[in-house]
């Protein structure tokens, strides 16, 4: 369980989605964290990565590998 006290100005753009979409608040602060917390994974990763001093790989190889190219 987390309880949070938000700046009034982010409750209130939270409470007016909620009620024009029908969903909770904490519908969105979940959906909301969920995303924040992947993305600071990924950051955390690539800097250890950086630390590592790996080679790189350059973007167009990896999307021929991934058989993404255009």
């Amino acid at each position: 369980m987390l309880a949070i006290r938000l700046p009034n100005d982010i409750e209130d753009r939270l409470d007016a989605l909620a009620k024009k979409t029908g969903r909770t608040k904490t519908f969105y602060v979940r959906e909301a964290l969920v995303e924040y917390l992947a993305d600071l994974e990924d950051q955390y990763l690539a800097q250890e990565r950086l630390k590592e001093n790996r080679p790189s790989i350059p973007l167009d190889d990896v999307e021929r590998k991934l058989d993404l190219a255009d």
